[in-house]
């Protein structure tokens, strides 16, 4: 009986893990998500129910491109 018991939480650690090795990527960019919520506002929600979250700094604005691709500097 406690050689099954070893054997299930041998098991146990195995997956456990194999779930750890296979999360920390996801885990890794979701921290790095969260670093960037810095730049925001807190969300606004308007009577419509629509909800603004804006930039503390607005992005530069992009430069005009023509229709060949040139962009005037």
């Amino acid at each position: 009986m406690s050689e099954g018991m070893g054997l299930l939480e041998q098991g146990a650690k195995l997956l456990l893990r194999g779930l750890m090795d296979e999360m920390t990527p996801a885990m890794e960019e979701l921290e790095e998500a969260l670093r960037d919520l810095s730049a925001y506002e807190p969300p606004e929600f308007l009577p419509n129910g629509d909800i603004i979250i804006r930039r503390k700094e607005p992005l530069p604005a992009e430069p005009d491109v023509g229709e060949d691709g040139e962009v005037e500097l």
